[in-house]
């Protein structure tokens, strides 16, 4: 294939999905270079570690990301640990609170490992940006707050909005930007992925590399999921989030409840079935087909099998699952009737975290024992032979008498 023909190809195949891809004629430039010179594009992802899951949000960029490296591209995956000292004020209307080192380092036991259930390690550098922005100097923070203006700054829209409406924006907040740029002159990214909402901050990345002397990346930004309510974009401190690293049955159940209208967005973004292979199905079926697609790319073919049978026997024929945990009541908690505390059953079985949500639980209607609702947190449970208690939609134990 001829190079022109190839860089026309990469280019379809990079903007497919993708919200902004900008400057076109730029990335077909390096992509030229990259052909007729053989040495790889490097492509930035930013990395927030706030908190200790990455999510099917963070899967859409990843996956884009591996587009890339399946075209010869290096992946280079930056951890803001230092950047979340910050605190990113992206889309919120107020200053969001700094983390501490421990915070960040617990959170990130794992992400590299969710990372590349999407990404081929042999083609990804994994770096925090402490390396670098850890070691400037006061004199080489002046110098790089110099290289861009308030006004500029200040056109960002929720910057904007919270100077009219007279919210406090700390100078802290305006240094976030202009690290996330410097870690694109750090590595000296050909081109950095995001979200949508963070365009802004990949702009002045092209600004500021330009100021120390580099050729600007290329920015692409992908749309972002909507979570399971179906209103707001994903995010794990909104809790309408499907983990990368949650267990099959997990994936596939929150894939069943997510709104039928989703459906064309999330196949889309997340799988390489086309729409228009599936929209012709019954929306059930079609909600199946992509909790399978799903649960297969993060935990295999065999994996998806049984999460779909799960599925089905639990919520389509309203039976227990055949596999579940086992819990032996503590002799000290059944009373000399045979009977137990449905609070106490419930914090012994290790399906909630807590007494208060226990009890929140049974007063939501959320607690069935035998597939009988439990009508009151007073209740006291027979617990003569084992019972099978399930919490909510998808929690469930076999709990074993003394």
């Amino acid at each position: 294939m001829e190079v022109a023909a190839r860089i026309k190809r990469d280019i379809e195949l990079i903007r497919r999905n993708a919200e902004t891809l900008l400057p076109e004629e730029e990335l077909a430039r390096k992509l030229e270079r990259y052909y007729r010179e053989g040495v790889p594009l490097r492509v930035k992802l930013g990395i927030d570690p706030s908190a200790p899951q990455l999510t099917l949000g963070h899967a859409v960029v990843l996956r884009k990301l591996r587009l890339f490296q399946d075209l010869g591209h290096i992946a280079v995956l930056v951890v803001g640990d230092f950047t979340r000292r910050i605190g990113d004020p992206s889309g919120r209307a107020k200053t969001r609170p700094p983390m501490s080192p421990e915070e960040i380092e617990r959170n990130m036991a794992s992400y590299r490992d969710q990372a590349f259930k999407i990404l081929d390690p042999e083609r990804t550098e994994v770096r925090y940006n402490s390396e670098w922005l850890g070691k400037l100097t006061f004199e080489d923070v002046i110098v790089l707050t110099s290289k861009y203006t308030v006004a500029r700054m200040l056109e960002r829209d929720d910057f904007k909005r919270r100077f009219e409406e007279g919210i406090p924006i700390t100078i802290m907040e305006f240094l976030y930007p202009l690290a996330q740029a410097y870690d694109s002159v750090a590595i000296r990214a050909d081109v950095e992925l995001g979200g949508s909402d963070q365009r802004f901050n990949l702009l002045i990345g092209r600004e500021i590399q330009r100021e120390y002397g580099q050729e600007p990346q290329v920015i692409l930004t992908m749309p972002l999921l909507i979570g399971t309510d179906g209103v707001h974009a994903m995010s794990q401190s909104r809790g309408n989030y499907i983990g990368i690293a949650e267990a099959p049955e997990e994936q596939f159940g929150k894939v069943m409840s997510l709104p039928d209208e989703l459906m064309p967005q999330y196949f889309a973004l997340l799988t390489d079935v086309p729409w228009d292979e599936v929209k012709g199905l019954h929306p059930k079926e079609a909600k199946k087909r992509l909790a399978w697609e799903i649960v297969a790319q993060f935990h295999g073919e065999e994996a998806a099998d049984r999460a779909k049978l799960h599925f089905e026997r639990v919520f389509e024929q309203e039976k227990p699952p055949e596999e579940m945990p086992e819990v032996r009541m503590p002799p000290e908690l059944v009373d000399e009737a045979g009977t137990v505390w449905i609070i106490d059953l419930l914090s012994a079985s290790g399906l909630v975290s807590s007494r208060s949500e226990a009890r929140r639980l049974v007063e939501q209607g959320g607690v069935w024992v035998n597939g009988e609702k439990v009508a009151s947190r007073d209740a006291r449970i027979p617990l003569t032979e084992p019972l099978v208690l399930r919490v909510g939609r998808r929690r469930f134990a076999r709990i074993l008498p003394p």
